[in-house]
């Protein structure tokens, strides 16, 4: 199974900051040293192109963020200080969610399902003229685009399971019937404004594994065979966890496993190929979000060495 890493590209961010950059670079060390990915599977990915961004955010925001003029209020609503790792990242980042997808597609064309790993990704919250909550770009909407560009795709599902709703990515698809956006997330959780994806579920502070796996298991299915899509994009977080600072859901790390293999599990059985990205995990020992993210690749492996296992010649 192929993954996709940029944690080499770190931002300097002040000492204290919240954000827990170094999630990234221990994801990708304890994979190998677990055994969950071995060296050769994994690449340093392309970064995304000016004009594949282009396809999703304006040129006023992309020229802000390329020459360093975002104002101060626009870097508060980031939530990093403008620096050119903060950029060379963010177009890394959305470029390894692009090559996953291209990666699942090939992968799905060879075996008849297809799946490959961001270690990174899952800027759901980046919308066309801004960025916001520490979201940049929007890796999921420019892979969508540029493989709709590219007619490597028509039709493309979005599936949030993120604690907070993908708002960004609501709002780039809001008017194309081409792309199906669910969201899963609190309720009462960031971002308060919220944009309407294709289908939302709100759910109360404090639900727990029940009552997220069952809406997953009413409506992922419905979605894939009602909507048919060609690629699936999907965002793991792991800051549904009972534990999270950010979370306010109940969540326990089996549920979330669990939630993992009901969410791949389906697009398996529908033969949608998968990219999947890591999004949110703010644990106050980072470890725990690690673990979590960990155990999905984990399984993504398992479900792809199945699948590859059943078309050898």
């Amino acid at each position: 199974m192929r993954a996709f890493y940029s944690d080499r590209y770190v931002l300097p961010l002040p000492v204290g900051h919240r954000f827990p950059m170094i999630k990234y670079a221990r994801l990708r060390e304890r994979c190998l040293a677990e055994g969950v990915l071995r060296p050769e599977e994994l690449a340093e990915p392309p970064n995304a192109a000016w004009d594949e961004l282009a396809l999703v955010h304006e040129p006023a925001y992309l020229a802000a963020a390329r020459d360093g003029t975002l104002t101060a209020l626009e870097q508060r609503r980031i939530g990093f200080p403008w620096s050119l790792e903060m950029i060379e990242r963010s177009r890394r980042s959305s470029g390894a969610t692009l090559a996953a997808a291209r990666t699942a597609l090939d992968e799905g064309a060879a075996r008849g399902w297809g799946i490959a790993v961001n270690l990174a990704g899952g800027t759901h919250h980046a919308c066309a003229d801004h960025g916001e909550g520490f979201c940049v770009f929007n890796d999921a909407a420019v892979a969508i685009r540029v493989l709709q560009r590219e007619g490597r795709i028509r039709r493309a599902v979005v599936l949030d399971c993120d604690v907070h709703q993908g708002n960004g990515t609501a709002a780039a698809f809001r008017a194309d019937p081409s792309v199906f956006t669910f969201s899963i997330h609190g309720e009462k959780n960031f971002p308060f404004r919220k944009e309407r994806s294709s289908l939302d579920v709100e759910l109360p502070d404090g639900a727990g594994d029940d009552v997220f796996l069952a809406a997953l298991e009413l409506h992922v299915p419905q979605i894939l065979d009602d909507f048919r899509p060609e690629l699936a994009v999907y965002l793991a977080g792991a800051d549904p966890w009972r534990e999270d600072r950010f979370g306010r859901l109940g969540m326990s790390k089996e549920g979330l496993l669990e939630r993992d293999r009901l969410v791949l599990g389906a697009c398996r059985d529908a033969g949608v190929p998968v990219a999947v990205a890591m999004a949110g995990g703010y644990a106050r020992d980072t470890e725990d979000t690690v673990d979590i993210h960990v155990r999905t690749i984990a399984l993504c492996r398992a479900m792809w060495a199945e699948v590859s296992a059943s078309h050898s010649p």
